[in-house]
């Protein structure tokens, strides 16, 4: 990124069981601090992929509004999502293909110049802590 402000999103999301109930989250973080998170349940069954995706999605969403014309840098804990949204690897799922081409309708719609970059799972711990404590509340509610 050459922009002197550092805009990144986080995004994580997974289901119980494969496919199941899911849930995902993201943040936005300017110069490192959190200026933007969302987390939500997905109703079920959606796989882990489809709810990394919505994770994606949800990011990008909060970039339109809080980091519009701006440089991003995506983290991720997906392998598939950032391969697939840099165009190294094929989209063979019409979910997940859709789901990217929402995602990509964002990157659009914000003027957002995005780079994806894969991390390790213990870089996301704030997203992956909290679309999983909302997936363990049984009543839905935060």
């Amino acid at each position: 990124m050459t922009s002197t402000t550092a805009i990144v999103i986080e995004c994580d999301g997974g289901s119980r069981g494969n496919p199941g109930p899911g849930g995902y989250a993201a943040r936005i973080l300017v110069n490192g601090v959190e200026t933007a998170l969302v987390a939500a349940r997905l109703p079920g069954p959606v796989t882990n992929n489809e709810a990394e995706y919505w994770g994606l999605i949800e990011g990008l969403t909060l970039a339109t509004y809080h980091a519009r014309d701006s440089e991003i840098l995506v983290r991720t804990d997906s392998k598939l999502v950032v391969e697939q949204m840099s165009g190294r690897w094929q989209r063979k799922n019409p979910k997940l293909a859709a789901l990217a081409s929402m995602a990509e309708g964002l990157i659009r719609v914000g003027r957002l110049d995005v780079t994806f970059e894969w991390v390790p799972r213990a870089q996301t711990l704030r997203v992956d802590k909290l679309y999983n404590a909302i997936m363990d509340r049984s009543d839905g509610s935060w």
